[in-house]
């Protein structure tokens, strides 16, 4: 038998409620609640007990507490969970229209909605649903063309222990981490920046190799005086979020790293401030305290972020699978691949159709709810320490 009560929360209504299951000699089957703005819905199937006089007792539990009771036959063999996929919708609001809209391509897809839970209200809302049924890669792909044509984003992805149980983070730095090119705000100091910024916009869409675009514009760097790069290390402005996001990570147990086709003089300024775990980025050749316009050593490319990606997995003993990548720019679809969970965020077309999923809000710690972490978590966090 399903029972169901719902009406204005209390404290003690469950432990009410489990003490008369155990005078009628239930045994409970299943059970779930939950609690939304001080109003309860609490489900339980039970058997082997005598249903008029349970039901009998259950009406005045019920009318005592001012509680709606309901009841159903139901299947006395539980049905399972299948694994299924996670879908967060996330934006400034998420209106009606919108889950409508998302409900219905989950259904054109084969899936149904198990369940659905508010993560957070702000900086933005969002909400986890749980999903049965749908093929993974034709659910990405149309919770990607859908949210094209909302104002919110649909993140779609494997519903999982690997999930809850990742460990590590490895971002990329600029218009990822910070909202900065780290090399044209070099070239502000060069009064090259026209020249830098166009070469770094066809690289990031992908339309020119990554190495040969970085040398062209580190050339361009020539004869600048050293000290520019502790000026502009100070310049760099922090994506909204990004100070919650990496504070909260490291709370959580998380390892982070991050990796960038920019420079050490700005990422190693990074890893200090925020805590860093890992970092690897092109190093500026400086002889007689002036920029030669040269990098030293192996360049970071997009093949050598996956590689680091890599061997910081192997460092902590981390599975590959358990690993989150994050990036905008075609420099760091390897690194996406490579991980479990490739996030594309507020990233180029080419990214966003190559990533596991996407997020398009402008608040880096919003990626935390794709994580399945929710504000009051966050909020949590903060004040455990």
């Amino acid at each position: 038998m399903f029972i169901r009560l719902s009406g204005p929360d209390s404290p003690g209504i469950a432990a009410a409620l489990f003490d008369l299951l155990s005078h009628h000699e239930a045994t409970i089957q299943d059970v779930e609640q939950i609690t939304i703005r001080g109003h309860l819905t609490l489900g339980v199937v039970v058997a082997g007990c005598k249903q008029t006089e349970l039901q009998r007792d259950l009406l005045m539990f019920g009318y005592d507490r001012d509680l709606a009771v309901d009841f159903d036959e139901v299947s006395s063999t539980s049905t399972s969970t299948p694994q299924g996929l996670v879908a967060t919708l996330i934006g400034n609001s998420v209106d009606p229209s919108e889950f409508s809209a998302f409900a219905s391509v989950i259904a054109a897809e084969g899936g149904n909605i198990r369940r659905i839970v508010r993560l957070a209200q702000y900086p933005v809302m969002a909400f986890e649903l749980l999903i049965s049924g749908p093929d993974t890669e034709m659910m990405r792909l149309a919770a990607l063309q859908l949210g094209r044509d909302m104002q919110c984003d649909v993140a779609v992805h494997h519903r999982g222990i690997g999930r809850r149980a990742a460990r590590l983070v490895v971002l990329d730095v600029d218009s990822t981490l910070i909202r900065d090119e780290a090399v044209e705000l070099l070239a502000e100091e060069a009064n090259c920046l026209d020249q830098v910024k166009k070469i770094t916009d066809q690289a990031m869409a992908g339309e020119l190799d990554f190495a040969q675009s970085l040398e062209a514009r580190v050339a361009l760097l020539a004869g600048l005086d050293a000290e520019v790069l502790d000026r502009v290390k100070h310049r760099v402005t922090l994506t909204r979020g990004a100070r919650t996001f990496m504070r909260t990570l490291q709370r959580l147990g998380y390892r982070t790293g991050i990796v960038s086709g920019g420079f050490t003089s700005i990422t190693d300024h990074l890893s200090d401030e925020l805590s860093i775990d890992y970092s690897l980025a092109n190093t500026l050749e400086v002889v007689d305290g002036r920029l030669t316009g040269k990098i030293e050593g192996e360049i970071v490319d997009r093949a050598r972020k996956a590689e680091f990606v890599r061997e910081i997995s192997a460092a902590e003993k981390i599975p590959l699978d358990q690993v989150v990548a994050i990036g905008d720019g075609a420099n760091d679809l390897d690194m996406l691949n490579v991980a479990g969970l490739g996030i594309a965020f507020n990233a180029k077309p080419v990214v966003r159709q190559a990533a596991d999923t996407t997020v398009n809000v402008p608040y880096l710690d919003a990626v935390l709810f794709v994580l399945g972490v929710s504000r009051d978590d966050i909020e949590n966090a903060d004040s455990a320490n």
